[in-house]
């Protein structure tokens, strides 16, 4: 069972090593990550246990990851929304949990989630699964993707830490699969700046609920 609250003085996720580049939106996207991440930051470790915790409850009660067989998710670290409590519930479920792994050109592969205890250090300071790598299109046939992010606007337009990876991993999803990225309060309803490559998600969720757009 995971500890209600994480460790004390979490790591805070390195920042990507290929951010947008400067420059009009680039430059925008730039100052409203430094903003949120510095909120993030603030952030006392007792909430940080807290929000994890409402996160998975209105996750695991999502009826689009309740009769999910497949979910793609993330291991959180750092002052990211926590999945701990989250990967415990898909997992009690017999739920197959894909997560990711950082490629050296910044893509994802994604293996199977072998449960508390798996996880190994990665690329960056990430925690990535140790199993069998099932390949970068093998997001394409979960039934629920659930991704980190730091922003997302009133119509779905996600922002993440400029890597641009999982830009590239939410193009592979099919049409019509519920994709939703995880924040706290007062990380949504941003004017996120948008590019031709950004990728809208259907729905956010919060401490406080799920919203889908």
């Amino acid at each position: 069972m995971a500890t209600s609250q994480p460790p004390a003085n979490p790591p805070d996720p390195t920042p990507d090593p290929t951010p947008d580049p400067p420059g009009g939106t680039g430059l925008a996207k730039l100052a409203l990550r430094d903003q949120l991440s510095t909120a993030r930051k603030r952030l006392p470790v007792t909430e940080l246990g807290v929000c994890s915790r409402a996160l998975a409850g209105h996750l695991l009660a999502a009826p689009e990851v309740a009769r999910a067989a497949t979910v793609a998710a993330y291991a959180s670290i750092g002052s990211e929304p926590g999945t701990s409590w989250l990967l415990e519930g898909l997992a009690r479920r017999g739920t197959r949990v894909l997560l990711p792994v950082l490629l050296p050109d910044d893509d994802l592969d994604w293996a199977v989630h072998g449960g508390e205890g798996s996880l190994a250090g990665g690329r960056l300071g990430l925690l990535e699964p140790a199993g069998e790598r099932l390949g970068t299109d093998a997001i394409a046939g979960a039934d629920a993707v659930l991704v980190p992010g730091l922003a997302v606007s009133r119509t779905g337009m996600r922002m993440g830490r400029g890597g641009g990876s999982y830009d590239r991993a939410l193009a592979r999803v099919p049409l019509g699969t519920f994709t939703c990225v995880l924040l706290y309060d007062g990380e949504t309803d941003h004017d996120v700046p948008a590019e031709a490559h950004d990728r809208a998600v259907g729905a956010v969720a919060t401490p406080s609920g799920i919203r889908r757009f």
